[in-house]
């Protein structure tokens, strides 16, 4: 693939770098599901051969303590890499608005026809 001038140049480097950061991400995703559930397991399976009833090993907080904490670093990671508007995306308060708006209208309309 050649490219043409500087400007498409950069935008190449750029994307292909917003690619391996999504990939990193999804990699350190999947290992933090991948660890976790075998330490979970690894410790639910302790805790029963301890002598404690599987409610017990399940909701102990060293249980569930790794994924917590790791957790936090994935969703800075998460929020770092997809903006702090990831869950709405990036024209939902826009759309939002609008539709508020919309409904308002409507509101409006049926009031004067009754």
């Amino acid at each position: 693939m050649f490219v043409t001038n500087y400007t498409e140049e950069q935008e190449y480097i750029k994307a292909k770098k917003r690619v391996e950061e999504l990939k990193n991400f999804y990699r350190h995703l999947a290992v933090y599901i991948i660890i976790n559930f075998f330490i979970s397991f690894m410790k639910i399976r302790r805790n029963l051969l301890n002598g404690e009833s599987f409610e017990e090993a399940f909701f102990d907080f060293g249980t569930f303590a790794v994924w917590i904490f790791w957790g936090i670093g994935i969703v800075f990671q998460a929020l770092r890499l997809f903006g702090p508007n990831f869950l709405f995306g990036r024209d939902w308060e826009r759309r939002k608005i609008e539709e508020l708006m919309r409904e308002e209208e409507d509101k409006k309309r049926k009031m004067l026809r009754n």
